[in-house]
């Protein structure tokens, strides 16, 4: 462990280099080079790791599967840039391990996993990957829908064990999805590109946000604005779609699940923590509410025990931008943002950009 004076010495060291690098940045000087160093904590195709190969040294952890945080710990030491995946906990302990870090690459449009405060303290700029996976997370979204509506998870494993052996009038029986009511929690670009996918299954779309939309938009989108109250006593489907924040995190809770139809269904595929999953699975063992379909959960990968055996319920690995185009298009994003970023401009994604004008 450092000493408190140990600690603000290399805090404050820190930050010199860091004023250093933005001073010089400022003018026409391109100082990155192949003598930058960037981690990658995650794996990327070869083409699309290409541009950070040609102008940096960089170390790829190459696997489809977290790098273990001392591993990263160790890495990001002499590292210039960090590019991470939204597994990885980026806090003020990993950044002070890091003296030369000068951005941080979040790879994802989502950065709760990432201390973006004690970032832009010690001057370091944080990017991420917005508006890239907006379709292929509301495709999954209406999946999820159809999934749980229709009981397409429970008739696949019916039919694979053998237990299918006749048709009957009342065998098996969903919910239709056409003409019922979707709740949207969240219109950011997500929640728009559902409501534009739900019109064509004749829905009617309520919606709740933290700020109403102009009307024209709402009349664009076929949305009405409803306080949340409203939307969960009426809403047959209730799509999550909203930041994790201070103020979401637990926005479902008992209370919330209380409100919903019987016959309701939720669909979440924003931050696990927008559900309090303990009341989550007490709604669904109890039958208080329809069912769920989940790509998300509260202590990620780690479900609450007795969630997965529930059959009104369906459980998705976080794949909602898991599509190949879509992991293509943010790993070139977020490369695009780490190259800008260490050849001293201004990064197209840049979530602090406070943190540029504290070093001029």
């Amino acid at each position: 462990m450092l000493s408190i004076l140990e600690a603000t010495l290399r805090y404050h060291i820190c930050n010199m280099r860091r004023s250093l690098y933005y001073s010089r940045s400022l003018g026409f000087e391109i100082i990155g080079g192949i003598d930058m160093k960037v981690l990658v904590t995650g794996n990327l195709p070869d083409d699309v790791a290409a541009p950070l190969n040609e102008q940096f040294e960089v170390s790829l952890h190459g696997q489809d599967k977290p790098m273990a945080p001392d591993a990263i710990l160790a890495g990001v030491n002499a590292a210039d840039g960090l590019l991470c995946m939204i597994t990885d906990t980026v806090d003020a302990e990993l950044l002070d391990s890091a003296p030369n870090l000068k951005m941080v690459a979040n790879f994802g449009v989502g950065y709760n996993n990432i201390d973006v405060a004690a970032a832009t303290d010690r001057g370091i700029m944080v990017t991420n990957t917005p508006g890239v996976l907006t379709d292929a997370t509301a495709d999954l979204a209406m999946a999820l829908i159809l999934a749980v509506g229709r009981r397409v998870v429970e008739g696949d494993q019916h039919t694979r064990k053998g237990a299918f052996k006749f048709w009957a009038p009342y065998y098996f029986l969903g919910h239709e999805i056409s003409g019922k009511t979707l709740g949207i929690v969240g219109m950011g670009r997500i929640g728009e590109a559902v409501a534009r996918r739900a019109k064509g299954f004749d829905m009617p779309l309520l919606y709740h946000n933290r700020n109403r939309l102009p009307v024209d938009r709402e009349q664009v989108l076929g949305v009405r604005y409803v306080d949340l109250q409203t939307l969960l006593q009426q809403s047959d489907f209730v799509s999550l779609h909203v930041p994790l924040t201070s103020e979401t995190q637990h926005m479902i809770g008992p209370q919330e699940l209380e409100a919903m139809k019987p016959s309701a269904f939720l669909i979440n595929t924003s931050r696990g923590p927008v559900v309090d999953e303990g009341a989550l699975l007490t709604a669904l063992h109890e039958k208080k509410i329809g069912g769920a379909g989940l790509d998300v959960y509260e202590n990620e990968p780690v479900l609450t025990p007795g969630l997965g055996l529930l059959d009104n319920v369906v459980l998705l690995p976080h794949m909602g931008s898991a599509t190949e185009e879509t992991r293509r298009r943010m790993g070139a994003m977020a490369v695009e943002n780490m190259v800008a970023g260490l050849k001293g401009k201004t990064p197209p994604n840049i979530v602090n950009p406070e943190v540029l004008e504290k070093s001029t």
